[in-house]
């Protein structure tokens, strides 16, 4: 075993899942989150393999090389009636539960309240003892940029129809930073919905990976070249993406000092790690990495200005009459906190314009073959689009999807469904692997960002109806129901999206390998999994959340019982 483990994780720099129908664990319930930890550390899907970094600044699949070499040997000795426990990266306890229990359970960047600082975060993770699992680093279920594709392109359609009346951007603009692990899927979200978009991103290896990608269309060569362009196809009712290489916080002044406007403005930097997620205007790109080893507080010091910077011009977007939104990554709690008052004058998308699918339980679903065959992921599409004759946003995105979006290690595909929808597409993906129609298992799975899985308030939670945006029970009962349930593995993190001491979320995975057990566990989890999003808002006095818990026959006391 010794022999198999280094030649699956022993060089950090190729790391591959496994493809194919042959079983190097002992069952499909242990191959799949063996495949997918791999899957995430994959170069073509992690930012930095090398550190066990997958995206986000620096979200790990895995704490050291020796953690995920114990995790593997692990997973390939692991029985049908054992579950594994991973705290941090780091496997940590094995114990005998039942068939129908979960194989993986995994608690990540876990910290008492009072201790929930980013600078004890980094004491702890420094002295070996935690590591930072973003959503879905730690909880092995990344796709790469696609993971988070569809969700964006679902709020820039939502955008587009609270503020010009149609789903559809053709002729409209987008101004954006970040084109890392979730900033790179805003190029080509927004072109798949019509825009014109310019992008800054401070690091040509990101523009380059988003072009190699066919994420972003075109790099501009200067500020006035890249708004040439982007006016021009603008103009024309054009899709277009635009790179510029540039530090968001020295750009985003300059243009409202031209008194340039964009229909929507947003950002998706990881500033919710300044230390290790944003670069400061006055820091040459070069000398980023050697600052921070240097003097990790001055460099802290100088990211907050110049996070200030970014988001008072992006408040005074907001004045020259631009809807600007954040998207989740704790840029105004950052820019807040170090001391402009003024940072929340603009919304989070989430209450701008996704709670009114979360009241119904819709989010992100997706699944990947774990066979590596891409027509496994095309004959999934067919059958998707099938089901669902009536859903325009989804039948849009899966014309478009297997066109321009480029597999990022195992074929993946995610699309937003609610409660309901996710149990029949669980079901009719397993009947499609006991046909044969799909050729191996597939794990079916969810980013953390979601209707019922998340207490963030300055992202999912934020605004509640009921001020109960803080309140934490919620994902770990999303987390606990879960486990009952019988999902192949579950997790619970904290921080991810919005940094430490800002949010606690959880994450579930389940596997189709075409068995009856299978459709079994699809159709508990599956309905279980969003009917806590709908159980959530109807909790805090949403409408539409108990009008989609009566529709949907949910036992919610109080509301439909």
């Amino acid at each position: 075993m010794s022999a198999l483990v280094e030649d699956l994780v022993g060089d950090l720099s190729g790391i591959k899942a496994p493809r194919g129908s042959a079983l190097h664990a002992r069952s499909w319930q242990t191959e799949a989150p063996l495949r997918m930890l791999l899957n995430n550390l994959d170069a073509e899907v992690a930012e930095h393999p090398e550190s066990l970094v997958v995206y986000g600044g620096s979200g790990r699949a895995a704490r050291s090389h020796q953690a995920l070499r114990d995790i593997v040997r692990t997973l390939l000795r692991l029985g049908d009636d054992e579950t594994l426990l991973i705290q941090s990266g780091k496997p940590v306890g094995v114990f005998g539960t039942h068939p129908g229990a979960p194989r993986v359970l995994i608690a990540n960047s876990l910290l008492v309240p009072a201790w929930a600082s980013w600078d004890e975060f980094r004491r702890l993770e420094t002295a070996g003892l935690t590591m930072f699992g973003q959503m879905t680093a730690g909880s092995w279920i990344y796709i790469g940029t696609q993971g988070i594709l569809q969700g964006t392109y679902q709020t820039f359609c939502a955008a587009g129809e609270a503020h010009f009346g149609s789903p559809d951007l053709s002729g409209r603009t987008v101004l954006t930073s970040g084109l890392g692990g979730m900033g790179g899927a805003q190029p080509l979200a927004a072109t798949m919905a019509g825009a014109a978009i310019l992008c800054i991103e401070v690091d040509q290896r990101s523009i380059d990976r988003r072009l190699e990608m066919r994420y972003l269309d075109a790099q501009a060569e200067s500020l006035d070249d890249a708004l040439n362009r982007v006016r021009g196809a603008a103009a024309a009712g054009r899709p277009l993406s635009v790179g510029l290489r540039a530090n968001a916080a020295d750009v985003l002044p300059e243009l409202v000092a031209r008194g340039e406007t964009f229909d929507l403005v947003t950002d998706q930097t990881a500033a919710h790690d300044p230390l290790t997620g944003y670069v400061p205007a006055e820091v040459p790109f070069e000398e980023v990495v050697a600052l921070r080893d240097r003097a990790p507080q001055e460099y802290l010091r100088l990211a907050s200005e110049s996070i200030v910077t970014h988001v008072r011009a992006m408040v005074d977007f907001v004045r020259m009459g631009c809807y600007v939104f954040d998207y989740g990554n704790n840029l105004r709690g950052e820019a807040y906190r170090a001391g402009l008052s003024e940072a929340f004058t603009y919304p989070g998308f989430v209450p701008a314009y996704i709670r009114p699918l979360f009241c119904k339980g819709i989010g992100p679903f997706r699944w990947a073959a774990l066979s590596g065959d891409p027509a496994d992921i095309a004959t999934i599409d067919r059958e998707l689009k099938r089901l669902f004759p009536d859903d325009g946003l989804l039948q849009r995105w899966l014309e478009l999807a297997p066109e321009r979006v480029a597999f990022q290690g195992l074929p993946a595909r995610i699309c937003w469904l609610g409660y309901g929808d996710r149990a029949r597409a669980g079901l009719a993906i397993n009947a499609l692997v006991r046909s044969g129609e799909v050729s191996a298992p597939v794990v079916i799975g969810r980013d953390h960002l979601d209707a019922g899985s998340v207490a963030s308030p300055y992202r999912e939670t934020e605004s509640m109806r009921d001020g109960s945006d803080a309140i934490a029970d919620w994902p770990i009962l999303n987390a606990l129901l879960n486990t009952a349930a019988g999902a192949t593995w579950v997790s619970v993190h904290h921080g991810g999206g919005v940094g430490i001491g800002n949010s606690i979320h959880a994450g579930m995975v389940v596997v189709a390998d075409g068995s009856a057990d299978a459709d079994e566990r699809l159709e508990r989890v599956l309905t279980a999994d969003p009917g806590t999003g709908v159980m959530r808002h109807a909790d805090a006095g949403y409408e539409d959340a108990r009008a989609a818990a009566r529709a949907g026959g949910l036992d919610l006391p109080g509301v439909t019982s």
